[in-house]
């Protein structure tokens, strides 16, 4: 009896190992509703995941790899390429172009990496998903939740874009309203003002090298991003146009961090009015740095993830 009660308990203990084995740096696909989707799990260590969601609608994850390798010396760091973007499949199909079907897309990678306790960082649209994961699925296994500089709410980031514009010269800002009102986004004038919009506040680094991760992926799919949000960065035409979560925030209970750029898209006081809305929130502002904090300043963006981090493991 004996024997077989050890038998028993050694059995029981192969299982509960099996199920509880460190994820473990590799790459795959996972099914979900419309197609396959790309991920990617690098590093190691004691601490939780990290699962970092792209921006777009459209973009990819390869560009900020590199970045968050400094991070994955203490945990494994999950990326995944949303359906319709980089090295997931492109279906084309606009009835999955909503945000439910991308917080199911989260839900599906957790559920394949049996995930049970990990942080979830959703950068610009993909902080749409992350408001969406956590007013729409179980929420359960989040340690954490990380808001980079998000798409919350399309009024208030409209609001922000028309603040950001008015910094700009005069000449710049006429010629944004002229080609807007005569709805020409494809005038030579009016792309060379775009650029200069995003010059200020969206990519502020010059000269950065191409991104070695990304040779062999789809560029981003400006199909998906024109239909759901719109011609450029400060003008929502799409199906995002009313997309609105403020709301659901006072319902998180989970640690919270908003972090954005000095110079971002979304403004630092829109983030401390979102904190304002959460229990147990804080908020971190990346110097020198427009929208894209992987390129601008990628040593203080990691660093003050790091320290997030940290501190709500050490709290548990």
């Amino acid at each position: 009896m004996k024997l077989y009660t050890l038998l028993i308990i050694g059995l029981v203990s192969l299982v509960f190992l099996s199920c509880n084995k460190p994820l473990q740096p590799h790459e795959g696909f996972v099914e979900v509703t419309g197609g396959k989707i790309w991920y990617k799990v690098i590093g190691g260590g004691a601490g939780k995941p990290l699962m970092v969601m792209h921006g777009g609608p459209g973009g990819r994850s390869c560009g900020s790899i590199a970045a968050y390798q400094v991070l994955a010396n203490d945990r494994p760091i999950i990326f995944f390429d949303q359906l319709e973007s980089g090295l997931s499949d492109h279906p084309n199909d606009t009835t999955l172009w909503k945000p439910i079907y991308f917080a199911q897309q989260v839900e599906a990678l957790r559920k394949k990496l049996n995930l049970t306790d990990f942080h979830l960082l959703g950068s610009s649209w993909g902080g749409s998903v992350a408001i969406e994961y956590m007013a729409t699925q179980n929420t359960d296994a989040i340690a954490s939740v990380i808001f980079a500089a998000p798409l919350i709410s399309t009024p208030q980031w409209m609001k922000d874009s028309k603040v950001l514009i008015a910094k700009l010269s005069q000449p710049v800002q006429d010629t944004i309203n002229k080609y807007e009102a005569l709805q020409n986004y494809t005038a030579p004038a009016y792309l060379a003002a775009t650029d200069t919009f995003y010059a200020n506040f969206l990519a502020r680094k010059k000269g950065v090298a191409p991104v070695a991760e990304c040779n062999d992926v789809p560029k981003s799919n400006r199909a998906i991003y024109q239909y759901m949000w719109g011609p450029t960065e400060f003008n929502a035409t799409g199906t995002l146009r009313t997309f609105d979560r403020i709301s659901d925030l006072s319902n998180i209970t989970k640690p919270t961090l908003f972090i954005g750029g000095e110079f971002d898209e979304v403004l630092p006081e829109t983030l401390y009015y979102y904190q304002t809305l959460v229990p147990r929130s804080k908020v971190a502002i990346v110097p020198n740095a427009g929208h894209a904090k992987t390129r601008d300043n990628p040593e203080d963006y990691m660093r003050m993830l790091k320290t997030f981090l940290d501190e709500v493991e050490s709290s548990k």
